[in-house]
Formats: structure tokens, sequence, C-alpha cells
């Protein structure tokens, strides 16, 4: 199996705050420079004392946010080209997530994950791009509501109450949630754009995610989801769907609309495979090339 975590450039460690929230620091590679190796294949490991370093100059920092049963992790594909083309990338861990403290997820929630965001918003010193995939969209969604932010990409978001009424989903949640949510197990070989060591290095790391948080994004008979104020929200957007079907790319559309956000539809992949698969390029390039367009300095 591949672990793609291995490959990783090399990078600065932190625990933040009262939950030890987790955060990763690579930073833009900068022309001419030749840092970029991997100081651990070395034998040498990486301090959470070192200092946090700032965007190059003219560039906002990116701030990722994983999505529910994942961390950090979600994102080793992507950091390396990010980092290449001179963008300082902060990855987080929400709390009970990846290598941040393990808490009681019973008693974990969204609001709970917003106060962790705004941690790491702190700590980035000058406004962020935020980058959520599924529950990390809706999150930066909301948090764009209260928080100056750079821009904001969401990656197959989980979608907004407002998105729901105009294109709702033809069948609802039909499981009751308990007191936690257990990872999924991801049993199947291979999907159409995951390969088995793709849906391996998942299972790998997949944890627990709280009931509570993932109640109150989705839609089920007890749930009608996150209400969004997009009126609120005045950075730039870019909103990326993966689409199976045309009610997919219905419902990417009518995101990005209310969001006034530029949109891009990935047509024949899955949710985790835009992170993970055989395609990832695609989002990444999509990404970069949104980012050149706003942040080019």
């Amino acid at each position: 199996m591949i672990d793609y975590t291995k490959a990783l450039p090399a990078h600065k460690e932190k625990y933040l705050g009262d939950y030890d929230l987790f955060l990763e620091v690579y930073e833009g590679k900068r022309e001419g420079d030749q840092s970029q190796g991997r100081t651990q294949s070395q034998g040498q490991s990486q301090s959470q004392t070192y200092p946090v370093t700032a965007s190059p100059p003219g560039r906002p920092p990116l701030l990722f946010i994983h999505g529910a049963y994942t961390g950090s992790w979600m994102w080793s594909k992507f950091i390396p080209h990010f980092c290449q083309a001179g963008w300082t990338c902060y990855v987080m861990n929400l709390r009970s997530h990846y290598k941040s403290r393990q808490l009681d997820l019973t008693r974990v929630t969204f609001g709970d994950y917003l106060e962790d965001i705004r941690e790491v918003l702190a700590e980035c010193g000058t406004p962020p791009v935020l980058i959520g995939f599924s529950m990390g969209g809706i999150l930066s969604q909301k948090l764009a509501e209260t928080e100056e932010l750079a821009g904001m990409v969401l990656i197959d978001s989980s979608i907004s109450r407002e998105v729901h009424e105009a294109v709702p989903y033809r069948q609802l949640e039909r499981f009751v949630p308990g007191i936690i949510m257990p990872a999924p197990a991801r049993a199947e070989l291979s999907s159409i754009d995951e390969s088995p060591d793709d849906i391996a290095f998942q299972r790998k790391y997949l944890g627990m995610e709280s009931a509570l948080t993932y109640s109150a994004f989705s839609f089920a008979a007890y749930s009608e989801g996150v209400s969004i104020d997009s009126a609120a929200i005045t950075c730039p957007g870019l909103v990326i769907q993966a689409v199976q079907s045309d009610e997919d790319d219905r419902r990417g559309r009518v995101m990005a609309q209310q969001l006034h956000a530029d949109y891009t539809a990935l047509w024949n992949t899955t949710h985790t495979g835009v992170l993970v698969g055989q395609r990832y390029k695609e989002t990444v390039d999509t990404v970069l090339e949104w980012l050149g367009r706003f942040h080019a300095g």
C-alpha cells in the first residue's frame, strides 16, 4: 500500500489551544529555493517549537480543512503541488481527529469545530484562503459569514439548507445517529477513480466522527442542514463538484450561484476520489489556476 503521507515535504508541526489541535505548516517554495527535500528522510525529526512561517510576499496562506472521519492526511497528494507553486499551506486537524488530542466525541458539536478553525485562523496571522472538503466545506461557508478571508475554495462540499431547498435529495438519510459515527468501512476494492492503494490508504487512517456534528449538516427527518447567509459572504470563491449525475451538477451550480463563486464540475469522479483518486491532479490544477487569477503576487 502506498502511504502518501510519507512523501510529503519537510514541514513544521505544532499543537494549538486547549484541545491540542495538530497543525502542519508547509512553506511555499520560492524561486531558487532548494530546501523542499524531506529532512525526515535524513533522520531528522520536526520540532513543534519551530516558528510558523509567513506566506511568500503578496500571497495569503492557504488553510486546508478536512472532512468528516478524516484529517490532514487526506490532503497528502495535494500539498506538494501547492508548495512547489509557492503557496504556504496550513493543514489543520479538528479536535479529536488524526493527531489532535482525542476527546469525548459524544459531546463535540458543529460549533466546536468552528471554534477550532478560528483558533487556526488566528495562527495564520493574515486572512487565508480557506480550502474545505466535504464537511470542511460547510464549515468554511459558515466561517465566511463572519470572518475576514482572502478567498474560499469548496471541494465537493456538504450543501447548505438553501441549496437543498433548491435541489433536494430524492432520498433523505435513513439512519438514526447514535452517540458517535463509526468510520466508513470502504470495503470496496476500487472505484471509478480510485485504485486499491487509494482506498487502502483511506482505510488506514479513517476515524470516528461526532454524531452531533454529522446530524447538524446532514439531511434527514431529524435535520434540515446548516443555513448559510450568502449575502454575508464577500470573499471570492470557487466551487468544485464531483459529478456523477445532472442533479449533482445542479447542486454545485446552485451553490456557486448563491455564493457568487466560480464553478467547475468534475464529471465521473467520486466524493473522495477528487482528493486521493487517480484524477486528483485535475482538482489541484483547477484550484491553482483560480488562485493565480485572484492572488498572483
